[in-house]
């Protein structure tokens, strides 16, 4: 009888600790703020992130904030609801402090993805958990890509001219430019010949614009390459070629981020001057900082500081592959 009543308890106390962790995972909000909600990279993002608040059981809170004041907004927002954590990819890096601030202010944890913050010297606010791209090893890859094409091509360095589709404003595109940069001049690329697209914004449309006035200017080189901070600045530049007269096989575009885009690119029946993206995966962007930010919550388990991810190469005849190769699809 005494064994019976010690197994109830014990049995007991057990459904009672699985019912507490199931309501406590019920009760965890996290926030996840991202700068430009309509982009298919930051969809993709919460579209893991929501896999993995379906895992545990937590609530996700998806807000975009395109602009400093929104997310000073959202962030208070968040308070409001009783969230303890959020995950934000800031539109202005230079908030940093702010958000900071902002975070404590509200008994929030933080976290950032993609764009790292800085503080009023420019540095890294290295305290706060970080998840993002290694942007000069990225920039690196998508140089080594151009040059490999061209070396298949028959392509002379000197008679190339390179689009530099810029968007200083953002540490991380001058990283990933510059990456690509350095190893189109380590194998002869003139410097002379690279020319800068500052565009306005980061999509396709001012991409386009902000290129097709360097190919206007330069009438006289008939082969190009090009590369920027995402596949949409590469598919301006591609778009912006075409509208010129360039052929496909006068133009070498290599993106990053393997986003919808960019795939819908490859499927076309002709092939153009895209002619690959550097993928990095939103699965981990989402998921992993998704999971990250509920076991500090919930487990008290703080994220490593600095998390670094890295891309993949993939091509007209094999972005599904690789698209695998990194639990895509």
């Amino acid at each position: 009888m005494r064994l019976l009543k010690t197994a109830l308890v014990a049995g007991a106390l057990a459904v009672l600790s699985v019912t507490t962790i199931a309501a406590y995972a019920q009760d965890t909000k996290i926030g996840f703020i991202v700068k430009q909600p309509e982009e298919p990279w930051f969809q993709d993002e919460w579209k893991f992130a929501d896999q993995a608040a379906k895992e545990k059981g937590f609530t996700l809170v998806k807000i975009g904030a395109e602009d400093g004041e929104k997310l000073m907004s959202a962030i208070d927002n968040l308070g409001a609801q009783g969230a303890q954590g959020f995950i934000v990819c800031t539109p202005d890096v230079k908030l940093g402090p702010g958000i900071v601030a902002k975070a404590a202010a509200n008994n929030l944890k933080l976290m950032t993805v993609d764009d790292r913050l800085v503080g009023a010297d420019g540095k890294a606010l290295e305290d706060v958990p970080h998840m993002g791209i290694s942007a000069t090893k990225i920039g690196e890859a998508v140089g080594q890509a151009i040059v490999d094409e061209m070396k298949a091509r028959g392509w002379k360095a000197e008679e190339v001219g390179a689009i530099r589709v810029s968007y200083d404003q953002l540490p991380t595109a001058v990283d990933r430019v510059e990456g690509a940069i350095s190893v189109l001049k380590a194998n002869g690329f003139k410097a002379e010949n690279i020319f800068d697209a500052p565009q306005a914004k980061t999509d396709t449309e001012a991409a386009l614009n902000a290129a097709t006035v360097v190919l206007n200017a330069h009438a006289d080189i008939k082969k190009w390459v090009s590369f920027g901070l995402n596949d949409e600045a590469v598919l301006g530049a591609v778009r912006a070629a075409e509208s010129v007269g360039i052929p496909a096989d006068g133009m070498i575009g290599v993106g990053i981020g393997g986003a919808d885009s960019a795939i819908n690119e490859f499927k076309k029946p002709t092939a153009t001057g895209f002619v690959g993206t550097v993928i990095i995966s939103p699965k981990r962007h989402g998921y992993e900082t998704a999971l990250n930010m509920y076991d500090w919550v919930a487990n008290n388990k703080e994220p490593e500081k600095l998390i670094l991810t890295s891309g993949a190469l993939a091509k007209r005849d094999d972005y599904q592959k690789v698209r695998q190769g990194l639990g895509i699809q």
